[in-house]
């Protein structure tokens, strides 16, 4: 595994540690957007091992859906759960009578663990 792959699969790890303490002290919208960035930056190193980066949210999304998603090299559920959760990041930062219930967001929370540990996998195998 290439060294900066390595880092962003780490620092999904401490976003998804934050959004859990988060969601814990009832940050609940904040949380959502923590949960949505540790995907991200798990489809990031996933797409960082092929060799392929970029500079934005839509292009990481696109990205990931066609190199893995779309081949099924990891369950399609996972590009479902990043545009998901990407929408919800937006509707918790940017509307202020966003009112996200925790069930929610700890499921989507417990989505991102699940990516990561499917991304560890397929990463393990390479």
């Amino acid at each position: 595994m290439k060294e900066h792959t390595q880092k962003l699969l780490d620092k999904a790890v401490d976003v998804l540690e934050a959004a859990d303490a988060l969601l814990t002290v009832g940050k609940v919208n904040v949380a959502a957007g923590r949960a949505y960035y540790g995907m991200m930056r798990i489809a990031e190193a996933l797409l960082n091992e092929k060799g392929l980066n970029f500079d934005n949210h839509g292009d990481i999304h696109g990205a990931y859906g066609l190199h893995f998603a779309k081949t099924k090299a990891l369950d399609p559920k996972f590009h479902r759960w990043l545009l998901d959760s990407f929408d919800h990041r937006i509707v918790g930062d940017y509307d202020v009578d966003a009112d996200f219930g925790s069930d929610m967001v700890a499921d989507m929370i417990n989505q991102a663990y699940e990516f990561l540990e499917a991304a560890r996998t397929f990463l393990d195998a390479s």
